[in-house]
């Protein structure tokens, strides 16, 4: 008994810290940026590393992370997609193969050069993106007919050298991501590929993340360094800025011509096949923490959060604990039959007060509280994080929670979209867009086409064509937001990260 005390005094005194020590102490709204710094590492997602532009992902981040590739990798295996791998270590003379595409990649590329004290000879480049190493393999691979359509998807890490301004999840020097790339017979294949794969992005990120996205293609001057076109989701984050949340990218032939990536048809005549390539990276954990969070920490959507439900336990004395406990383990496996994802706080010497703050920062989508009087009346308090309402519950209905999780992704995601209009604006005169782009949103604006115009308007504003949202693609109804001719387009325009 004087041990446990004892244990409980040592809880207690280092428990009572300082806001900064232990919660959320910039306003979002405010420093977003700080919000956002702070969060991620509270919250205990992620942490830095030793290496400057370097982050560890933690348990936590990790499991948001897994929850998202089981989710894509059921959606690619019901496409015929399988899953491979593909090594870290790119040799030179591989990259120069298609010069234009990696020189978008080369001020980014980190090279090894030795191997303990001796030149290695060809420098290998630690992967930027793959698509050099994959073709090459497909080239070998693919023979036939019979061996199309070629479809593989890699989980792995990129490495460019962000050094500057990096961010967790959002800029990095090393990501983790999947990066899928096809092969098909015709142009009419991989073109509808292309649109398959984006769609399934589309209903991940809504669905799992509650984040709502616009689909379309980017600019040509915005489109993946090799690409015939690139079709990508933007979301509008609450600072103002834009976010690509994922793209998907036809190829043509741009790729299977200098890596001979062939195949002989039924008539044993030989063609250059066609592809696509397609990725998401843990950017998506950056969006989530950035839509939903609030000032006290994170707050996460039930399909991805690691804990959905947690269970804390109130009492004074450890006759009652010890009642309460086996109420709540009962509860517990109850849920945890209904295949939820459950923990107990029962941690010694810290009060409910603390606990509840603890995880309200971490973001957990709903709170179940049980003290003596709960346990008299058979029932538990049920708080959602979400919006921070209370209610009362009887044990005998906990299995309900199910619904009430359905409820809230539904909440959240309706939430952001609400947000996202009202971020959205169309604009028709040049110094009405230069008047408003500083106080960020998306905003909708005719262009002619001309990349000098595209390039006019970034240098004056900063902000980029995000995406010609596809019903606008050729719209041709109004006159170009900056040089006045006529419209082919009408996208939309923002500050991005």
């Amino acid at each position: 008994m004087l041990h446990e005390r004892l244990i409980s005094k040592i809880f207690l005194e280092t428990s009572v810290l300082s806001k900064e020590d232990v919660g959320i102490t910039v306003s979002k709204e405010e420093d977003f940026s700080e919000w956002y710094t702070q969060v991620v590492l509270k919250a205990k997602l992620a942490d830095y590393a030793p290496v400057k532009g370097l982050i560890v992902l933690r348990p936590d981040g990790y499991s948001i992370w897994e929850s998202l590739r089981n989710t894509f990798d059921k959606k690619f295996s019901k496409s015929g997609i399988r899953n491979g791998f593909l090594p870290v270590l790119i040799p030179e003379s591989l990259l120069g193969k298609e010069q234009k595409h990696f020189a978008g990649f080369n001020p980014e590329v980190f090279w090894v050069t030795h191997s303990g004290e001796n030149e290695i000879g060809d420098r290998l480049a630690l992967r930027p993106t793959s698509e050099t190493l994959a073709y090459t393999l497909y080239s070998k691979w693919i023979q036939s007919w019979r061996d199309l359509p070629l479809k593989i998807n890699f989980w792995n890490t990129a490495l460019r050298a962000e050094i500057k301004a990096t961010k967790p999840f959002l800029r990095t020097s090393e990501f983790l991501w999947q990066e899928g790339h096809t092969v098909h017979a015709t142009k009419e294949e991989a073109e509808e590929e292309v649109m398959k794969i984006l769609e399934i992005y589309k209903t991940t990120v809504e669905e799992e993340l509650a984040i709502p996205v616009v689909t379309g293609k980017k600019s040509e001057k915005e489109k993946f360094v090799g690409a015939v076109y690139t079709t990508t989701m933007e979301s509008i984050m609450p600072d103002g800025k834009a976010l690509q949340m994922g793209t998907s990218h036809f190829l043509g032939q741009n790729f299977s011509i200098p890596f001979e990536v062939k195949f002989a048809d039924k008539d044993n005549i030989e063609h250059f096949a066609w592809q696509t390539s397609w990725g998401v990276s843990w950017r998506l954990i950056g969006a989530m923490i950035m839509m939903h969070g609030d000032e006290k920490g994170l707050v996460l959507p039930p399909k991805v959060a690691p804990i959905q439900i947690v269970i804390v336990p109130i009492y004074k004395s450890d006759e009652i604990r010890q009642k309460i406990l086996q109420k709540a383990c009962e509860i517990k496996n109850t849920l945890e039959a209904a295949d939820l994802r459950v923990h107990i706080d029962d941690r010694i010497g810290l009060t409910p007060g603390y606990k509840f703050n603890d995880w309200e920062l971490k973001g957990i989508p709903v709170r179940m509280e049980i003290g003596p009087k709960d346990l008299e009346k058979n029932s538990i308090v049920v708080v959602k994080r979400h919006n921070k309402e209370k209610t009362s519950m009887s044990i005998t209905d906990v299995t309900t929670i199910s619904q009430v999780l359905n409820n809230i992704q539904k909440e959240m995601l309706d939430k952001a979209k609400e947000q996202s209009v009202k971020s959205t604006a169309e604009v028709l005169e040049y110094s009405d867009f230069k008047a408003r782009i500083g106080n960020g949103g998306f905003f909708k604006a005719f262009w002619c086409g001309k990349q000098e115009c595209e390039e006019k308007v970034k240098e004056d504003t900063s902000a980029d064509i995000r995406v010609i949202p596809f019903e606008s693609e050729e719209d041709n109804s109004g006159r170009c937001i900056y040089c006045m001719e006529q419209s082919k387009a009408k996208p939309i325009f923002a500050r991005g990260y």
